[in-house]
């Protein structure tokens, strides 16, 4: 089933990377006791994702943490590593957060795993964003396919505010 909002996240892990190398980060950790934004797109150096998903959260990252929000995590079903270089890429550090979901599993989870074999991607996340107090969704913003509407970090800072 499909996160809604009032729900609990569910329990599980990502993996991140650390000074030392690959490590973890559990969703315990992310979200008790702050307000996260957690969005997710289908695929790291993808068109959309690098050209104005995240880019949005980079550039918005400070006004966004003005709104109250401790962390904005950028989720992808990618392993670690490519999560990273994504990162340096787009020029994360500090602002957003990188987690890499490279089984799908908490897509799953949420009920938000895509289908994109298709175009040669195997499963991955559906894009959406997750406005999140306290390890409960106060928001929960699912694009159509194709679509890059309601999951951008204008609709978060709206959210936030």
């Amino acid at each position: 089933m499909t996160i809604q909002v009032g729900d609990k996240m569910p329990d599980g892990s990502f993996a991140v990377m650390t000074d030392d190398g690959p490590g973890s980060i559990s969703t315990d950790e992310l979200f008790s006791g702050k307000k996260v934004v957690l969005f997710s797109v289908p695929g790291a150096f993808t068109p959309t994702c690098s050209m104005k998903h995240l880019p949005g959260f980079v550039e918005n990252a400070g006004e966004l943490k003005g709104n109250g929000v401790d962390t904005i995590a950028c989720m992808a079903v990618n392993d670690v590593f490519v999560m990273d270089a994504w990162g340096r890429d787009q020029g994360t550090d500090g602002k957003v957060e990188m987690l890499a979901d490279g089984n799908a599993e908490y897509s799953k989870a949420l009920g938000l795993e895509l289908d994109a074999s298709g175009f040669g991607m195997g499963t991955r996340g559906q894009r959406f964003s997750i406005i999140v107090d306290d390890g409960v969704a106060t928001h929960v913003n699912i694009e159509g396919p194709g679509e890059f509407e309601v999951s951008n970090a204008e609709t978060a800072l709206e959210q936030t505010a």
